[in-house]
């Protein structure tokens, strides 16, 4: 996230990272599904994470659809 927050003078850069982003964060979740089937989380655990990662995943999309809001002038 941190290199696509340093790109937000060039529009189409910075939305290509936040896509990246969004990416990464959805195959994290896929991870934590496995994590609980595989016994090295709890459901509990699991349900927590992957709803840390879905806030964060909504604030990305936001971004996304709305860049103007965040990039540099």
């Amino acid at each position: 996230m941190w290199e696509g927050w340093r790109k937000r003078r060039y529009k189409a850069a910075f939305v290509a990272k936040l896509n990246d982003c969004e990416s990464e964060a959805a195959e994290t979740q896929v991870w934590l599904k496995f994590a609980v089937k595989c016994e090295y989380l709890t459901v509990e655990q699991g349900r927590e994470l992957y709803a840390r990662y879905n806030q964060g995943l909504s604030v990305l999309v936001k971004m996304i659809t709305h860049p103007d809001d965040w990039l540099l002038n």
